[in-house]
């Protein structure tokens, strides 16, 4: 029975599968697996809003979904996600369900799990971003979404959806694509921040510059998990490489677990209600001394948190009511007055990453 219905869904497509079984069913193609909830095909909202949900993975805030939505015109919103294999995940609709009724509603939500490169050129799927009101971009592995999507018509459908001012969120993986830099974890593992700052050049230290280009990003690189995994070091050597080598303008936005910082059209940022920690700018002030082998070196960097009570401007970098405030200093791979880091993480800056 499940081998007829996939022949019948690939061949109907998405729009006429959908209405065909309310309110939900998934197949499964070779390139990848998809899951609906609604009817994609009826029609997309009259009226959407610029948005993007900067979520730093660890759990959901239901606020930065509800704005998705909302800005979205509770019409048709396509969640992305991306395996490196041919793994199945029978519970991979489960974002789309809460977005038909806890976080909505919303007319469909349909997911899409790419396996490969393949997929970003299948008609269904960039028909189903074409007419999306409202993108999020799940969490998994960032290296897989700039491998799968870098070139295609995937890219182009992503950077057309902001453009018209349709909202866009990420977490995780998500977010550390939005900015106009992103760390692409290529070499497989996760960047530590004591690596990093011991050689900003290091294999791993692995930099895109030329893939999303989202309103009010244009200089921002992003980070997720941010202190539960010690990443300020590592965001702040991002930050370096990217000063030295692409924008002089460049900062950073390191943003915690189960947190949101949401991003308007006028370029203003807040947290979103129910975030459970802090988002933190990092903006260098001088230029870093960068030698390949060589441990970093880089003075007057402010970091900003970023609480409740926060208004952000990330046009101009500056801050309303900042959590807490510091200006670092790191010579040769190490912060030269740890207990201002301490003071305003409330850890080292350099233990050992959790994963």
């Amino acid at each position: 029975m499940r081998t007829v219905l996939t022949a019948i869904l690939l061949a109907a497509g998405f729009a006429s599968a959908a209405a065909a079984q309310t309110p939900a069913h998934d197949f499964r193609d070779k390139n990848f697996d998809y899951f609906v909830s609604g009817d994609p095909s009826k029609p997309r909202a009259a009226h959407t809003e610029y948005g993007v949900a900067l979520m730093g993975g660890g759990g959901a805030v239901d606020a930065a979904f509800k704005m998705i939505a909302d800005r979205a015109g509770h019409g048709h919103i396509v969640i992305l996600r991306a395996v490196s294999d041919d793994s199945f995940d029978a519970d991979d609709g489960s974002y789309g369900k809460k977005f038909m009724s806890q976080w909505g509603p919303v007319v469909s939500a349909e997911t899409i799990t790419f396996h490969n490169r393949d997929a970003s050129s299948d008609p269904r799927v960039l028909k189903a971003l074409h007419e999306a009101d409202g993108i999020y971009l799940a969490g998994s592995d960032q290296a897989n979404y700039v491998r799968y999507w870098k070139g295609t018509g995937v890219q182009a459908a992503l950077n057309a959806h902001v453009k018209a001012n349709r909202p866009i969120g990420g977490s995780s993986a998500g977010l550390a694509i939005l900015g106009h830099y992103s760390y692409t974890a290529f070499d497989g593992g996760s960047m530590e921040s004591n690596v990093a700052l011991a050689n900003p050049f290091d294999s791993g230290v692995t930099l895109e510059d030329d893939f999303l280009h989202i309103r009010n990003l244009e200089s921002l690189i992003t980070d997720t998990h941010f202190s539960r995994r010690a990443r300020l070091g590592r965001l702040i050597t991002f930050v370096a490489r990217l000063q030295s080598e692409q924008d002089k303008n460049v900062f950073g936005i390191g943003v915690d677990e189960k947190t949101a910082l949401l991003v308007d059209a006028d370029g203003s940022a807040h947290l979103a209600a129910g975030s459970a920690g802090s988002a933190w700018m990092v903006v260098p002030r001088a230029h870093a001394m960068l030698k390949s082998g060589q441990a970093l070196t880089m003075h007057d960097i402010a970091l900003t948190r970023i609480d409740a009570d926060s208004v952000v401007d990330i046009r101009d970098h500056s801050v309303k009511k900042p959590g807490a405030t510091a200006t670092l200093k790191i010579d040769g791979g190490q912060l030269s007055e740890p207990s201002i880091a301490s003071k305003i993480l409330k850890r080292d800056l350099v233990p050992k990453d959790e994963g």
